[in-house]
């Protein structure tokens, strides 16, 4: 199967649906993956990183979005997007489903696509929990961004190191 990594376009989303590691694994199951140049740049995952580990870059989103089997995204794609994707492909990524009026074209395109974010939380789902593994990291940011503007020093809740 031939899975697809496009850029995100909705501004400031700096996330990709994929990171190298995860391609890594994917052509390992024997897929082919073709990124979007460019998707990975603002989530410190360059194009050379992918390539290096057997993706193929595309240079646009329809060579990315035109032959794939499976996309992954992290945002819904807009209705260009959605005019690329190859009848019958599977989508995969948040897809704002109580937002996105898009559901209609995919329709149309015989996409069949999956909202991350309705997956059961349940322990069995708990490694493709979009939620909470997002809630986890803005929890990280929050705190970090928090003490740019607290005006006394916080402790860094480290422990030495087990000798």
């Amino acid at each position: 199967m031939q899975i697809a990594i496009p850029a995100e376009r909705l501004a400031g989303e700096k996330r990709v649906a994929a990171t190298p590691e995860t391609v890594k694994k994917l052509i390992a199951m024997g897929h082919s993956v073709v990124v979007e140049q460019g998707a990975g740049q603002f989530a410190a995952a360059p194009d050379a990183a992918y390539a290096e580990l057997g993706a193929s870059i595309a240079a646009n989103r329809a060579e990315a979005l035109g032959q794939a089997d499976i996309v992954l995204t992290v945002r819904p794609l807009d209705e260009a997007g959605i005019a690329e994707l190859k009848t019958g492909a599977v989508l995969i990524g948040q897809l704002a489903p109580y937002q996105n009026s898009s559901f209609p074209a995919l329709a149309a395109k015989k996409v069949s696509a999956f909202a991350l974010e309705l997956l059961p939380r349940t322990t069995r789902a708990q490694s493709m929990d979009v939620l909470s593994s997002q809630n986890n990291i803005a929890g990280y940011k929050a705190v970090l961004l928090a003490t740019h503007y607290y005006p006394r020093f916080m402790p860094m809740l480290m422990t030495a190191p087990a000798r």
